[in-house]
């Protein structure tokens, strides 16, 4: 007991003591486990019965690890703070299959703390970095545990929000596997615009006003909430007004209405229409803020947070602004309306009293927030939270990131007490043209199976690389050739560097030149 490296366990699990420098472990069954440490202890377990696998998960990185609490039947809360990574060697998993997942899993690729790396389900342009496990439905919370446990990952990086929303963080953590993500709790920033709403009036984060509806249960208690709705706009002045569905909607839940006509008829597809199902049954109706919009990345433990970077995106479908919002036509980065002063105003004013705020509500936030901000006259002003990085944001960041990625993602995973401070390269901008399928993001299926060709020609010029998000290795349609083929909305994110934004966007469509399909 006076030695700083011995452990005191107290267990029906067999637990060994390990020399290593870092520890995740699985404790599973109804044991009381205590662990006195002052130093570096390092543990490992063996054989977990619930999981049905050994579970051994040192992976020779400095850590601290307190066991907070544990409660009757054998759940273990831990926490690990990840101190220098020294000669760690990680087996990562990342969850998702878009161009978002494919820059993270990049990135992760060129750390050499990085033993093994998978991506589920992925994508046919991750073959070249990671390991692909097309079985694994990204949503699923179960799906992802069981790949997480499959291959015995150390850290797991989810990507899409829809898990994040479902607890997926919750479940990796509950079996002693680090994750980099919220939990359900924390994402409901992301998951609720009533919560979110609510929550930046309760603790002062400036954002536009709003009024918020009710109509869940549908018939005569939806038909009332949706003239409470119609009737707020005309009591607010009318438009320009904006209505947004409380859920997740892959980021077409929002309409700018310029008419009380486009007004009325938004209100009435959320909630008498069933447009986006449960998840528009309610409603946020706000001031449609006039000014430059930016998203602004940070990561967030706890109370702490560290800036990342900034981009701005663009949703509508077609050039120059035009046509219905999607998920996101392409991005660049650095946002040139993020001045020093901008910055400091959204980390004072906007993701510092965000962190603060969601710790003391019980709701402590882990991983990246991203802040969708409004710069007005007035100065900065909240549109909307998410809780991961964007897509195409993330390629663009990505894209810019001079730094190895991965100790940055565990020291959040772990609650390191130093998160580090990612860096990204001030000389150099970065831009992401993405390509669609025609009918996208109406009906693309004509489009589906379509050769895509060009891609090594795009990749082959000098700050240009081609992220895959709606891929697929297979035939072309009359099955004369085995190629690269389209199979969703977005399918290609064509990204370029270079010294500004002008010159990045340059290349980007010169090497769109190179690509065609059919």
């Amino acid at each position: 007991r006076k030695s700083c490296k011995r452990a005191i366990v107290k267990s029906t699990t067999r637990v060994m003591a390990h020399t290593t420098e870092q520890v995740l472990f699985v404790a599973s069954g109804c044991a009381a486990l205590r662990v006195r440490s002052c130093n570096a202890i390092a543990l490992a377990a063996t054989r977990s019965p619930s999981l049905g696998t050994t579970q051994t998960r040192a992976r020779r990185a400095r850590t601290h690890l307190c066991v907070k609490s544990h409660r009757a039947c054998g759940e273990v809360r831990m926490e690990a703070a990840a101190g220098k990574a020294g000669d760690t060697k990680l087996r990562v998993l990342v969850v998702g299959g878009g161009g978002r997942e494919h820059a993270l899993a990049r990135a992760i690729a060129r750390s050499p703390m990085l033993d093994a790396l998978w991506v589920a389900p992925g994508n046919v342009g991750m073959r070249d970095v990671a390991q692909l496990l097309p079985h694994v439905d990204a949503e699923s919370v179960d799906s992802i545990v069981s790949a997480a446990v499959e291959v015995n990952a150390d850290l797991v990086v989810i990507g899409p929000e829809v898990a994040l929303v479902r607890g997926a963080a919750d479940a990796l953590r509950e079996r002693g596997i680090a994750v980099f993500g919220p939990s359900a709790a924390a994402a409901e920033l992301e998951g609720s615009k009533t919560f979110t709403k609510d929550f930046m009036q309760r603790h002062n984060i400036p954002t536009a006003w709003y009024g918020k509806f009710d109509g869940r249960g549908g018939g005569r208690k939806a038909a009332d909430a949706a003239q409470a709705a119609k009737t707020f706009v005309r009591a607010r002045g009318g438009t320009p007004i904006v209505i947004k569905a409380d859920g997740l909607a892959a980021g077409k839940g929002v309409i700018i209405a310029k008419s009380l006509a486009e007004a009325d008829a938004a209100i009435d597809a959320m909630m008498l229409e069933n447009a986006f199902g449960e998840a528009g049954m309610r409603i946020v109706v706000e001031e449609c803020l006039v000014g430059e919009e930016a998203s602004f990345f940070a990561l967030v433990q706890g109370e702490r947070a560290v800036a990342l970077g900034s981009a701005q995106d663009h949703k509508a479908v077609g050039e120059g602004d035009t046509g219905p919002n999607t998920g996101g036509m392409g991005a660049y980065s650095p946002a040139p309306v993020v001045t020093e002063r901008v910055h400091r105003e959204l980390m004072e004013r906007v993701v510092l009293p965000t962190a603060r705020g969601m710790a003391k509500e019980g709701r402590a936030f882990s991983g990246v927030l991203f802040v969708g901000a409004m710069i007005t006259a007035a100065g900065v002003k909240v549109l909307e939270y998410n809780v991961r990085f964007g897509d195409p944001e993330c390629q663009v960041l990505l894209t810019r990131l001079r730094s190895d990625l991965l100790p940055t993602l565990l020291a959040v995973a772990t609650g390191a007490v130093d998160l580090g401070a990612p860096e990204l390269r001030d000389d150099v901008a970065a831009m992401v043209v993405v390509l669609a399928s025609r009918g996208y993001p109406g009906d693309y299926s004509a489009a589906k199976r379509s050769v895509i060709r060009g891609i090594d020609a795009a990749n082959a010029m000098p700050g240009v690389f081609v992220y895959h998000a709606g891929t697929a290795a297979g035939d072309s349609k009359d099955g004369s050739e085995a190629t690269v083929i389209a199979t969703g909305g977005r399918v290609l994110g064509v990204t370029a560097e270079g010294p500004s934004i002008a010159d990045a966007r340059h290349r980007s469509y010169a090497a769109i030149d190179h690509t065609s399909s059919g």
